[in-house]
């Protein structure tokens, strides 16, 4: 499916700022099958923006503003090729890889209430044994302990509190789901994204991927309780949000920043 992503980011601050560093991931990865054939980002004001690639092969641009002002807009536009399934990568993980995936991170911690919830749906002796299987039914718990709400979480929210909450958004399925995967032994990792949802309201999006041996990278999302297909658009993988958000940055100044995004998916 091919799929054109129009991504607003505009930040309003209550006084003038001076001084701001951005930094973006929003270019979609070329990889899985998935390729990104355009990729246009354009703030305004027109500082120079720069690029390199993290250390989990994400896009990420940057900027500084040294002027003042009390308005920063960014659009990114986006052309994206993507399979009917999602296809990883042949090829073992690294130790380096293998231990970011397997590790407790800032929004999967390990604790007793996330371990009690993997050990109920599944076991380190049926992960080793059928490690899909095990992936496939935590996404299904996953996707049964968590009821869809908007507003009651943030983005600071870890899988243990949404865990208690009860609800949460795409986010936390994610963090659940890989705090539970995590915790029976299997690697998994944090992908954010856009879902194309034929023309109604769009969004980004945030799934998971969990290392099979022998398929390698199996992505599924528990929001949905379904593995990726054409309408799901990759942008980032990391080992939680933090890796990954969209935007992040610091500015000098007093202000009240307000950031205000629009995100326009349509089918080419």
């Amino acid at each position: 499916m091919r799929i054109k992503i129009e991504h607003l980011n505009r930040f309003t601050y209550d006084q003038p700022i001076s001084e701001a560093y951005t930094e973006l991931r929003l270019q979609p990865l070329s990889t899985g099958g998935q390729r990104c054939l355009a990729f246009n980002l354009t703030p305004e004001p027109r500082p120079e923006v720069r690029a390199y690639q993290d250390r989990y092969g994400n896009d990420v641009h940057h900027f500084d503003i040294l002027q003042p002002h009390q308005q920063l807009a960014v659009t990114a536009v986006s052309e994206v090729l993507t399979p009917e399934t999602y296809a990883p990568e042949p090829g073992e993980l690294s130790p380096l890889e293998a231990f970011d995936y397997l590790a407790a991170s800032r929004y999967a911690p390990v604790v007793p209430e996330l371990t009690a919830f993997a050990e109920a749906h599944g076991s380190a002796h049926s992960a080793a044994d059928d490690p899909l299987g095990t992936a496939l039914g935590l996404m299904t718990a996953v996707h049964g302990a968590l009821n869809y709400q908007k507003g009651v979480t943030d983005v600071h929210t870890t899988a243990e509190q949404a865990l208690q909450i009860g609800c949460g958004v795409c986010q936390d399925y994610s963090h659940l789901m890989l705090a539970a995967c995590r915790q029976l032994g299997l690697p998994a990792r944090y992908v954010s994204g856009y879902l194309y949802n034929n023309g109604h309201t769009a969004a980004s999006h945030a799934w998971v991927d969990v290392y099979v041996p022998g398929p390698g990278w199996v992505s599924l999302d528990p929001t949905h309780n379904r593995q990726q297909t054409a309408r799901y658009v990759r942008v980032a993988v990391g080992r939680d949000y933090a890796d990954v958000a969209p935007t992040r940055g610091v500015f000098k100044g007093q202000a009240v920043e307000v950031l205000e995004v629009t995100v326009r998916l349509t089918g080419l």
